[in-house]
């Protein structure tokens, strides 16, 4: 058995946690981004509806109808938004790959001094800068250049439907707490049980994100608690003084 088959790598365990696949990397970051945005809108815009009308009368009926508008709305909303935007930054990456492509095609020679040109700039001699940038053309020419020029690799292309569908899902699971906590709890207790429930999924979700994300929780759950609360606390306000105010 040889020395590289019965003995690990000296690198071998140190770098376990941190992603290589950047293409599943960068699918995995673009679903958590928009799961998280659409649970937390989905929890506290349709907690803020519900609260609202809430705050101006005790009927059940107008609450509901006020909560399933803003369900069906923010969800839709949510994913157009989510896929109008991915969709944006997916046609910008296709069009810089497709004008690389073309010049590849057209120049190569002077792709291959401008990518000699882009390593010897960081740091390194004309002659190794230049064996590089050939050694890299000969196994992959396009993905040297868009890593090198773009910094974005052909695999890692945004996926807009994705994300669209991501948000829609999220959203309507975020929502679904609001609903559940105005609805059954008794009349006097459906506010507070509401801003309970709300606040502690919010704090939640805003954690999950961060440690999902491999960043500190704190600050963001903090961010995220105070928006919510800020956001109940006024639509609340809002439809007591409109309650009182038509009754």
């Amino acid at each position: 058995m040889s020395k590289s088959q019965s003995e690990p790598s000296p690198t071998s365990g140190l770098h376990d946690a941190e992603p290589h696949d950047r293409g599943a990397f960068s699918d995995g970051l673009n679903k958590l981004r928009a799961g998280v945005l659409g649970a937390n809108d989905g929890i506290v815009s349709v907690a803020a509806v519900v609260v609202g009308v809430a705050g101006a009368t005790s009927e059940l009926a107008p609450i509901i109808t006020a909560g399933a508008a803003a369900v069906v709305g923010g969800a839709f909303s949510m994913a157009l938004g989510e896929y109008v935007s991915v969709a944006s930054a997916r046609d910008s990456q296709t069009a810089l790959i497709a004008k690389e492509k073309r010049e590849l095609a057209e120049m190569p020679d002077e792709e291959l001094a401008e990518l000699a040109a882009i390593y010897e700039a960081k740091g390194l001699s004309a002659q190794t800068a230049q064996r590089v940038a050939e050694e890299l053309t000969a196994h992959d020419a396009l993905a040297a250049h868009l890593e090198a020029e773009l910094h974005i690799d052909e695999t890692e292309v945004l996926k807009p439907w994705q994300a669209a569908w991501a948000s829609f899902a999220a959203f309507l699971l975020g929502a679904v707490l609001p609903m559940l906590a105005i609805t059954l709890p008794p009349a006097d207790l459906r506010i507070p049980i509401t801003f309970a429930a709300t606040l502690l999924a919010l704090g939640i979700t805003g954690a999950l994100g961060a440690v999902l994300g491999k960043s500190p929780w704190v600050r963001p759950t903090v961010r995220v608690l105070i928006g919510g609360t800020i956001a109940l606390a006024v639509t609340f306000g809002i439809g007591a003084l409109l309650g009182t105010a038509i009754g």
